[in-house]
Order: structure tokens, then C-alpha cells, then sequence
């Protein structure tokens, strides 16, 4: 039976036990029963309590494996410790899935990771999946398969996944409250033992009900698995994610700048937007967002209008819109001379479009404005924002119907037109009849303007993605398809002298084994070898430590640049080779290697690393001492494309610099955005690296040169 087939047997169970019944109203055992009645579940309950004969009408059981009929899932409330025996007894049952509300497991740290791993372990042999466990439950609104204690929620056709049982209350109070929009079905996944983001990801893509996936997620146990399946879902169904723990850093790595500057936020984020995914950092835009996206048509030449009846809310949207990269175009001759023929003398017809009191008598000609730019062909949607919904309240009753008629017709313009409208009113919070109405056509309604504009931003962002979408596959790699021979050679080398560390020139000869083009090192074991190495040189000389026992060579001392003399090359290799010797009197000492000084240009860093989460990643930068005190740097997935490549260049706040900066001559920008594919390239050519840094990289006019390189293996398999 495939995947999607058993998550639509739990989901969509048709049948239940409670293992923890009570008629103790506090309990989740209690709870979980009375809700199912009151929601009016159409499948079968069956409480499991060997002290109980009936609770609330219901016959009890000892256990799972005496009930009679047959069980799809199964509610587990009882203490974390009892969960394996259960799990055993659901499998003489044959029950499909579990819901496991206890906590102390994984989330207690050692003990509790153990309890886990045996609970998965039970569960795999028994052929069931689980949900948890540190759960909230599952809810499936089309069933009334209510399994969270969670009362009310509203129906409709967005898929809540999260993991926490407080921001699902969160959402399903600010849908009831706020929207018209509910839920097609809700997942806590707590700890995530068994069923995997990845794997819901592909049901709710499938399932016909579901326009829209919204997530709060705090960690990932496959992330990558994750990012391949949402690149698929995105094409059809938009998902919208907050990740928690934006202040929160990765694990540091001492072998490399990367390790150091790659936290666990920006890295996400990064992978989540390739993805095409929306992710929201304010915890009041993750609804909205959910809600423009399953109920209107994205936005897909990044123009918009804004109409307004007041020049400071349109000049406010303006600003925000535009910082969000929503383009404004001035409104076509045409459409601004029909605005002209029904606002006054004092409109501003060119966008935004400002009614200038033009609407205080008629409100319903907000209604004629809309059809007029929306009419426009440069124009992708349209922001309505200030006093609508509240004429009646401010200048006089007689208006409400109006402004009712006027969200009769707008309301059906955007099916018309294929274009959206969000509305941002001052009255919102009044709840006005005429912005109901316009809920009921899916025109959501925000009090808030910065909500609105971001709403507005999330649809442009959305419909830019699927205009560049590309429907070949993304986040796979192909692994040691084209690794060089003499490449797992050096690789080979390594390990057989029981190295984890490239010397610098091995990692320098994968470089440009790939067409990477690395500054050329020869080997001096002696300063005369040094001297006579540095004489064949055209220009000045660097000498640097080789030693797999010292990664960070300037820290102690181990490098010399701009060395013009014999003398000069002599004293510098006696130094580096003292400082080395002071740093670790048991230093394995290679030599030190002789290379010509590049030519002056940028700095910059290329690093990769081992993401928890996501696996190999790739960090681009501003480089050279100061990079970790900067931190200029953007993060990308690995393997990249050229086009992703580009992207990371060109989003660092020390871009200008590299285009050219105060009459500078511009570097080579297609060198940069080349090494990077070519990073990637080695990358999946050689599986057994770990962390790679290149840094400095200098980039010229025309070309670039790979100053340094620091390649650290993963560690051998025991």
C-alpha cells in the first residue's frame, strides 16, 4: 500500500479507540470522547479502559485488541511510558496509525530520544504509523474526526500542519473570528517519530478538498525530502510556513568559516523560498497569507493599483508595497480619462488613485473605479484601501446599502478578471455588512494595513514564482557522477594516512581538476628550496604552512605575503615554521607551500557544509579576515543552478561592490556566479566531503583566482 494511501486511512478513518478513556472531565481521555460526540463524528468510538463498563453512553474495552469491529486509528492519552505495550497490542488489531498525545519522549533529551527510538521501532513491526508523539492531535473537518480537544474549528480548504497545539489554537481562533476561510484538516506532528512533513506535504497535495498548506514548524527530521516534495506541491497548491527560532544559530563548526556563519534561520529560509514556498516571519501575517493564497489568483507581472480615498493610506501602501518589490505603474491614458469622468477636478487619477472625497456621498463608485482599473492591462491586482465598510457608521445609514451593492459587484470581479483585490478598511473591527459580503466572495478584509500590503507582496511573490517555475527536478543530487579519477585518488591518499584534511595544494588540485582555477603551490620542505621555488615567480611570493593539523593558518602565523627578496623568503620560512612549532610543538609540519601573489581585486568567500536539516548547503560572501565579523554572506541548498547562483550573488548587501562602486571598475561577476556552479559540481562529485572553504577568492575584471582552499572529509564510518 503506497504512502498516501495509508495517511488517507488515518486522516480519513472512519473508526477510533481512545486508549485512556475517563469520564474524568479534565482528562484528554474525556475530552476527546465528548468532542467526537458533539461534533457528531459519523464513524464508530470505542473507549479503551479495563476499570470502565460504559463512559458518556459508550461501551468500554480492556483493550485494543478485544474490540470486535475493525479499527482504523487509534488515541493513546495515557502516561509515555505505557505507549509500548499498546503498540503491541494495536498490532494483533491490525490498526493502521496511532496518535500519540504523551510527551517525554525525544523532546527530554537522552532517556527520552531511547523511549522514542523503541516506540518507531514497535510501531514499524507492527505495521503501523504513527502521528507524535508530544502531540496535539488531528482533526479532519469534512468527518468530524475531532481528535484534539480543539472546539469550533471553522470548515474550509486549508491544511494546518504544526507543531504546536497553541498556534493551531492560534490560527483556528483568528480564522473564526477574522475570515470566512477554515480548515480541510489539522496535524500536530510534535516530535515527528514516524509520518514526516514530507509525507503530508504529498497527501494534501493529492487531496482534492485542500487549496492551501499552512505550517509552523520548529525543527525538521528530513529536510531535504521536505524541500524535494514542496518544489512538487508548490506548482498546484500554494504552502505558507513559519519557522520558529530565527535567533537560534547552527551548530559551529571550528573547520570552517561556514560552519561558523551558517545558522539554522538563514539557511532555511533560503531553502524554503527555492522551494516556492511563502515564509512568513510574523506570527500575524501566517492566516492572511493562507488566505489570499487558497482563495485568490496570484499576481503574475508584479503590478499592482491602489485605490484609496485618502492620499496618506495610498502613499503609505505605495511606500510599503514597493519595499516588498511590488511594482506601480502609472495607469494607461485611457483608463486614467474614464477615472477623470466620474471623480472630481481634485482625484489623483495616475496610480495610486486617490478618490479625493469622491466616494463621501457614493461609496459605490469604489465599485466603478475597480472595474476601471482593473480593467487596464498593465495592472495585476488592486489594494482598495481606507473608509469603505464604514460610510454608513461615519456619514450616514443610507449608505450601508450602497456600499453593499458596490461589494455585490466587486465581489464578483475578480472571477471576472482573474485579478485579486484585498481591501484594508478602517471599519474592519465594526463588522460591517458590506465587508462580510465581500468575505463571501473571498475578497479578504484587513484592518491592518501593513497585513493588506504584505497580502498584496505574498501574491506577487507567488505568481513570480510560478511564471519562473521549471519542472526540473530540484535539491537531488546525482552522487560521484562526475568525479575525476585523480580527484579519488587524493581523497584516497587521505584517508589511507589517516587524514580527515586536504593539505591546501590537494585541495587546490580538485579545484582545478574542475576547471576552478586555484593559484598554483609547489612544496618547499627547506628555505632553500623555498628561495629557488620563489626565483621562477614573476612578481612578489606568499608562503604558507602546510599541515592537516592547523586549518586556520593565519591565526598562528603561518602565512607570509609579498615577499620580494631572497633574504625575505629565507626569514619567512623560519618564521612560519617557529610559529608552527609554538602553536603545537607536535605539529605534523608538511612543508610550506610557495605560490605567486595574486593580483588585487575583491575578496570573497565560498564555503559548503553538512546541514542538519538539509544536508550540503553553500555559503557566498564577502571574504578575506573579515568575513564572520561582517557576515554579508547568503546561503543556497546545494545542488545549484545558475540562475540560484546568480541570486545568491547578487542578494548580499556587498554587491555594489562587486558592479562597481564610486567609479571602480566592476569585477567579474560571471566568474563568481561560475566557481559557485562549479562548487556545487564538486560537491556532488565526491560525496566524502564535508566542509569546503575558499577563502580568500580574489575577483578580477576579468577573472578570478582561488587564494586558499580548505577541504575537511566527513569522518570514516566505524
Amino acid at each position: 500500500m503506497g504512502e498516501t494511501m495509508v495517511l488517507k486511512e488515518i486522516l480519513d478513518a472512519e473508526s477510533v479507540a481512545i486508549v485512556g478513556a475517563s469520564k474524568n472531565e479534565t482528562k484528554r481521555g474525556f475530552q476527546a470522547i465528548r468532542t467526537l460526540l458533539d461534533e457528531k463524528f459519523e464513524g464508530k468510538i470505542f473507549p479503551v479502559n479495563p476499570k470502565e463498563d460504559r463512559i458518556l453512553g459508550l461501551k468500554c474495552h480492556d483493550r485494543v485488541s478485544d474490540i470486535n469491529d475493525p479499527v482504523d486509528i487509534v488515541l493513546i492519552t495515557t502516561p509515555a511510558k505505557t505507549v509500548p505495550d499498546i503498540l503491541k497490542d494495536c498490532g494483533r488489531k491490525s490498526v493502521c496509525g496511532a496518535v500519540i498525545v504523551a510527551g517525554g519522549f525525544g523532546e527530554l533529551g537522552r532517556e527520552g530520544k531511547k523511549l522514542e527510538d523503541k516506540v518507531a521501532k514497535i510501531a514499524r513491526k507492527n505495521n503501523i504509523r504513527i502521528i507524535g508523539p508530544n502531540t496535539s492531535g488531528m482533526i479532519n473537518l469534512r468527518k468530524n474526526l475531532n481528535l484534539t480537544g480543539l472546539h469550533g474549528a471553522p470548515k474550509g480548504d486549508i491544511a494546518l500542519l504544526t507543531q504546536s497545539g497553541n498556534m493551531a489554537l492560534t490560527l483556528i481562533t483568528e480564522a473564526k473570528i477574522k475570515s470566512r476561510k477554515g480548515f480541510s484538516y489539522y496535524v500536530g506532528l510534535g516530535n515527528e517519530a514516524d509520518i514526516k512533513f514530507h509525507e503530508y506535504l504529498e497527501f494534501f497535495q493529492q487531496d482534492p478538498e485542500t487549496r492551501a498548506i499552512l505550517m509552523y514548524v520548529e525543527g525538521m527530521r528530513e529536510g531535504r525530502k521536505f524541500l524535494q516534495r514542496a518544489y512538487k506541491t508548490t506548482l498546484n497548491k500554494p504552502i505558507i510556513l513559519l519557522k520558529s527560532g530565527r535567533s537560534s544559530t547552527g551548530k559551529k563548526s571550528v573547520g570552517s568559516h561556514t560552519g561558523a556563519l551558517a545558522g539554522i534561520s538563514e539557511v532555511a529560509k533560503s531553502a524554503f523560498e527555492r522551494a516556492g514556498i511563502i515564509v512568513i516571519e510574523k506570527s500575524d501575517e501566517l492566516f492572511p497569507a493562507a488566505e489570499v493564497l487558497s482563495s485568490l489568483p496570484p499576481i503574475k507581472n508584479k503590478s499592482v493599483a491602489i485605490l484609496a480615498d485618502g492620499g496618506g493610506h495610498a502613499t503609505i501602501a505605495a511606500d510599503l508595497l514597493t519595499d516588498l518589490g511590488v511594482q506601480i505603474p502609472e495607469l494607461s491614458e485611457k483608463t486614467q480619462t474614464k477615472l477623470k469622468k466620474i471623480l472630481p477636478p481634485a482625484a489623483s487619477v495616475i496610480n495610486p488613485v486617490d478618490v479625493a472625497g469622491g466616494t463621501d456621498s457614493d461609496p459605490a463608485i469604489f465599485a466603478e473605479c475597480a472595474d476601471i482599473v482593473l480593467k487596464d492591462h498593465n495592472i495585476g491586482g488592486l489594494l482598495i484601501g481606507g473608509l469603505f465598510g464604514g460610510y454608513g457608521i461615519r456619514f450616514s445609514e443610507t449608505l450601508s446599502l450602497k456600499e453593499e451593492d458596490a461589494s455585490h459587484i466587486m465581489g464578483k470581479m475578480v472571477k471576472k478578471y482573474g485579478k485579486p483585490i484585498i481591501l484594508h478598511s478602517l471599519f474592519s473591527s465594526a463588522k460591517p455588512h458590506s465587508l462580510d459580503l465581500l468575505r463571501y466572495y473571498n475578497i479578504p478584509v484587513y484592518d491592518s494595513l501593513d497585513v493588506a500590503c504584505k497580502c498584496i507582496g505574498i501574491l506577487v511573490q507567488y505568481g513570480n514564482y510560478l511564471k519562473s517555475y521549471h519542472a526540473k527536478a530540484r535539491f537531488v543530487f546525482n552522487w560521484g557522477a562526475k568525479a575525476k579519477s585523480e580527484g579519488i585518488k587524493i581523497f584516497e591518499k587521505a584517508r589511507a594516512e589517516g587524514r580527515n584534511v586536504l593539505l591546501e595544494y590537494e585541495g587546490k588540485e580538485i579545484m582545478n581538476l574542475h576547471g576552478a582555477p586555484a593559484c598554483e603551490d609547489c612544496l618547499a620542505k627547506t628555505a632553500e628550496e623555498a628561495v629557488n621555488t620563489a626565483k621562477n615567480i614573476d612578481g612578489d611570493t606568499v608562503l604558507k604552512i602546510v599541515s592537516p593539523d592547523i586549518l586556520h593558518k593565519s591565526d598562528i602565523g603561518g602565512v607570509r605575503v609579498k615577499l620580494n627578496t631572497e633574504s625575505e623568503v629565507r626569514s619567512a620560512f623560519k618564521e612560519i615554521i617557529q610559529n608552527a612549532r609554538r602553536f603545537d610543538e607536535d605539529v605534523d609540519i608538511r612543508g610550506v607551500a610557495v605560490s605567486p601573489m595574486a593580483e588585487e581585486g575583491i575578496e570573497v568567500i565560498i564555503g559548503t557544509k553538512m546541514d542538519d536539516q538539509f544536508g550540503p548547503i553553500i555559503m557566498y560572501g564577502l571574504g578575506g579576515i573579515l568575513v564572520e565579523v561582517l557576515k554579508d554572506v547568503s546561503f543556497s541548498v546545494l545542488p545549484i543552478s545558475w540562475a540560484a547562483a546568480k541570486k545568491m550573488v547578487g542578494e548580499t548587501k556587498s554587491y555594489p561592490i562587486l558592479k562597481g562602486f564610486r567609479g571602480s571598475a566592476p569585477s567579474d561577476e560571471r566568474a563568481v556566479i561560475g566557481l559557485l556552479v562549479k562548487c556545487s559540481e564538486i560537491i556532488e562529485a565526491y560525496p566524502e566531503i564535508q566542509e569546503m572553504d575558499l577563502n580568500p577568492v580574489i575577483v578580477h575584471e576579468k577573472g578570478l583566482t582561488i587564494v586558499d582552499v580548505r577541504i575537511i572529509m566527513k569522518p570514516e564510518r566505524g
